[in-house]
C-alpha cells in the first residue's frame, strides 16, 4: 500500500482543482478545470471523469495504483450515499448521485463530504493544525464555515450539519442573517460582515478616517481595505477590527469551553490579514476561555492556501478506508 497513490478533488463554483499525492500526503502533481455549471450542472461530473482518466492516461497510470478518489463539494453533502444536493453555485438543486458515477466512470473507490470540512482536514493533516487529533478550523470567506476534528476525526453531527461555525450568535438581536437567523458569526465576521460592520460603525463615528472618508464618498470598500486601514494606524478600522475580532475570539472561546482543542486554525480571503488577526483574536480570547483552556490553546492562521481542499479531500480516503478495515 506504500506505493499506492490518492487523488484529491476541491470542487468550486468557478474552478475544480485535481491533485495526486501519496499517502503520507505530499502533492505530486496537479491541474484544474473551469466548472461548467450549463444543463443543470449535467456537465460537472462527466468533466471530473474525462479529467482524471486523461491524466492517469497521460502520466501512465492504471486506476490500480489509486487507493482511492476524496472530493469536498458545497452543498448538502451525505458522505455515506456519495450524493449532494442544494449546491446552488453548482446549479445543482436536485440529488447528484456523485459518488456511483465516478466510481462507474473510474473504477477507482471514491469519498465525499462538505468543502469546509474537507479544508479543515487538510488543516489538520497537513498545515496549521500539525497533525494533532483535536483542531478547530474556522475559515472566513464570503460566508464563514468550519470543520472540527477530535480524537482524530471529522465531527459530522447527527444530520452531517456539525461545524456551521458561521451560524454561532454573538450578538442577539444583531445583524439578519440569510439563515434565517440573527447574530450569526457570519454577518460580523465574513468578508462581506466586515464591510458591513464597518459602514454601520461609520455612522456614529465623528473622527478623522480614511476609510470612513471612503466609506461616506460610496468608494468600494472590501475586508482586505479595512484591515488594511487598522494596520496603517487608521482609528476608526482599528475600531472595526476590534469588534470583528471580539466576536471571533468569543466564538473561539465558546468553542473552546466545549470541545477543548489544542488548535483553532483561521483560514479563508479574511486570515490573509495574518499575523495582525491571530494577534487580536489571541488578546481578546482569555476574556472569553476557561483558563486551563485557554493556556493550552494555539489560535493559529491557516498554512496550505488553497491547497488544503485537495490535500483534505484526499485523506478521507485514507479515514474511511482505515475505518473500514
Amino acid at each position: 500500500m506504500l506505493e499506492k497513490k490518492l487523488i484529491g478533488i476541491d470542487l468550486g463554483g468557478t474552478t475544480i482543482k485535481f491533485a495526486i499525492l501519496n499517502i503520507e500526503g505530499h502533492i505530486q502533481t496537479k491541474w484544474s478545470l473551469e466548472t461548467d455549471i450549463t444543463e443543470k450542472g449535467t456537465k460537472i461530473v462527466p468533466a471530473i471523469i474525462e479529467s482524471i482518466n486523461h491524466h492517469l492516461d497521460l502520466y501512465n497510470m492504471q486506476k490500480e495504483d489509486f487507493l482511492g478518489i476524496g472530493m469536498g463539494s458545497p452543498g448538502n453533502v451525505s458522505h455515506i450515499d456519495g450524493t449532494v444536493i442544494g449546491a446552488y453555485n453548482l446549479n445543482w438543486k436536485t440529488t447528484q448521485f456523485v459518488k456511483k458515477l465516478i466510481e462507474e466512470g473510474t473504477g477507482i473507490p471514491f469519498f465525499i463530504d462538505n468543502d469546509a470540512n474537507v479544508a479543515a482536514l487538510g488543516e489538520q493533516w497537513m498545515g496549521a493544525g500539525n497533525n494533532e487529533p483535536n483542531v478547530v478550523f474556522i475559515t472566513l470567506g464570503t460566508g464563514v464555515g468550519g470543520g472540527i476534528i477530535i480524537n482524530g476525526e471529522l465531527v459530522r453531527g447527527s444530520s452531517g450539519a456539525a461545524g456551521e461555525i458561521g451560524h454561532i450568535v454573538i450578538e442577539p438581536h444583531g445583524f439578519d442573517c440569510t439563515c434565517g437567523n440573527q447574530g450569526c458569526l457570519e454577518t460580523v465576521a465574513s468578508a462581506t460582515g466586515v464591510v458591513r460592520l464597518a459602514r454601520t460603525m461609520a455612522e456614529e463615528f465623528a473622527g478623522l478616517s480614511l476609510l470612513k472618508e471612503s466609506i461616506d464618498n460610496g468608494d468600494s470598500v472590501d475586508a482586505k481595505s479595512v484591515f488594511d486601514a487598522a494596520k496603517e494606524g487608521d482609528v476608526f478600522a482599528l475600531r472595526v477590527v476590534d469588534k470583528v475580532c471580539d466576536y471571533l475570539a468569543l466564538a473561539c472561546g465558546n468553542i473552546s469551553n466545549m470541545l477543548n482543542p489544542s488548535t483553532i486554525v483561521i483560514g479563508g480571503g479574511v486570515s490573509k490579514a495574518g499575523e495582525f488577526l491571530a494577534d487580536k483574536i489571541r488578546e481578546k480570547f482569555v476574556r472569553y476561555a476557561f483558563p486551563p483552556i485557554y493556556n493550552n490553546t494555539k489560535i493559529k492562521i491557516a498554512e496550505l492556501g488553497n491547497d488544503a481542499g485537495v490535500i483534505g479531500a484526499s485523506s478521507l480516503v485514507l479515514n474511511d478506508s482505515f475505518s473500514e478495515s
